[in-house]
């Protein structure tokens, strides 16, 4: 759903939408299971800037709620995760702070978006959203045992065979290499 002030220009756009799973990619770890409802409102923000300038920036205020499945961080399982979220954005056109040169800001202007020429899309902001409300570590339990470092099995289901052999040589150290280069530099 595309978002223009002109939408907004006579009243704000009242919205109830249904996100289909898999119109959306999140990350190569998350995937949306299910429809994904947002219901919101996005209303016209005129911001006057000196004598004659304008900018109309949109403003969007929306609830989302979910089901997604996340890859464990340890051996890589999905994990149902159920999120529900809202927010409240300002977008401001990107062509209106696209002056040359550096420009302060207030610490209020560090929370506002930008949107193109052609709007901004519901999709973009509701995507942005979901990942930043998305755990930043995500197991399937807390005692998960991961994946073997040699053949991959996961360790949650059964052991596997070269569990007692070291999966590193003794003596092997990414620091071998460096052994013989002492004796190599001779000291200014």
């Amino acid at each position: 759903m595309l978002i223009t002030p002109l939408h907004l220009e006579h009243e704000p756009l009242l919205f109830d939408e249904a996100i289909p799973a898999g119109a959306l990619d999140y990350a190569p770890d998350v995937a949306q299971i299910g429809a994904l409802p947002v219901v919101g409102r996005a209303e016209l923000l005129i911001e006057n800037r000196g004598h004659r300038e304008q900018v109309a920036d949109i403003r969007l205020h929306a609830a989302y709620r979910g089901n997604f499945e996340v890859l464990c961080a340890r051996c890589v399982e999905p994990v149902h995760t159920p999120l529900a979220g809202d927010f409240d954005l300002i977008f401001r056109p990107q062509s209106a702070d696209a002056s040359p040169g550096e420009r302060s800001i207030t610490p209020d202007e560090t929370e506002i978006g930008y949107y193109g020429e052609s709007g901004l899309s519901l999709e973009d902001v509701v995507r942005e959203q979901v990942l930043l409300s998305l755990p930043s570590r995500t197991l399937c339990k807390e005692d998960c045992k991961g994946l073997c470092p040699r053949c991959g099995q996961n360790l949650n289901l059964a052991p596997c065979s070269c569990i007692a052999a070291p999966a590193v040589e003794p003596n092997a150290s990414g620091w071998n290499a460096l052994a013989g280069l002492a004796t190599t530099i001779k000291p200014r």
